[in-house]
């Protein structure tokens, strides 16, 4: 059964004010049929991150959409050079980061990462790397992923995989695996389990790339 709009709505206002990190915030909430669009300002880059993460466990949720801005504290303001060289060290501190693949640029607080990596976990650590950088508005994820194992995939092993996971139905989900490219269809209860599916699929050797199709539908 569909969830109303406005239980919905209630539900993601309360997860956002249960959170330590995100109860001094004021952030707009709308529903449409489990599409959650935010709103409004916080203070830092992470409390927007905190935001989507929290909602995307909500049952029922079946999209967001994030455009809630970063509003700085006049002291936490800084220049795009010095952005740019808190980035950079973030970036070279963290061991899962091969930072001298990436090329980083900032303009107006907002980073931009290119390059190519290996694994898609890299391209995530780089942008926890930077989550928590004062000055941060936000990230432009360029990066592109190009296995460096030349094995082809198995439809067998990712479905496996799946299998593994104790939050997935893999009865539910369906796997194509085309060169390069992994496909996921299907459907799941939660916005968390379809990510879940596709982070466990960009986990397998040789992918470049994850077509993650599968419905969310709240019974």
């Amino acid at each position: 059964m569909k969830k109303d709009n406005d239980i919905l709505r209630k539900e993601v206002k309360d997860a956002l004010k249960w959170e330590p990190l995100l109860q001094t915030t004021e952030i707009d909430v709308q529903v449409d049929d489990g599409q959650v669009s935010l709103g409004g300002m916080v203070d830092t880059y992470a409390q927007k991150k905190e935001a989507e993460y929290v909602i995307k466990k909500i049952s029922g949720v079946k999209s967001v959409i994030n455009n809630v801005k970063v509003d700085l504290f006049i002291s936490d303001i800084k220049s795009d050079a010095e952005i740019k060289n808190s980035v950079a060290k973030a970036l070279h501190e963290n061991w899962a980061v091969p930072d001298h693949k990436l090329t980083i640029s900032v303009k107006d607080g907002w980073v931009t990462l290119k390059g190519i990596l290996h694994w898609n976990f890299q391209r995530k650590a780089a942008d926890d790397a930077i989550r928590y950088l004062n000055g941060v508005r936000g990230v432009i994820d360029e990066i592109k992923i190009q296995a460096e194992i030349k094995n082809e995939m198995e439809k067998e092993v990712v479905e496996k995989a799946l299998r593994r996971s104790w939050l997935l139905d893999v009865d539910n989900i369906k796997v194509r695996v085309d060169g390069k490219t992994i496909f996921l269809s299907g459907v799941v209860d939660s916005l968390f389990q379809k990510e879940e599916a596709e982070r466990i699929a960009w986990n397998t050797p040789g992918v470049w790339y994850v077509d993650n199709e599968i419905l969310v539908e709240f019974n």
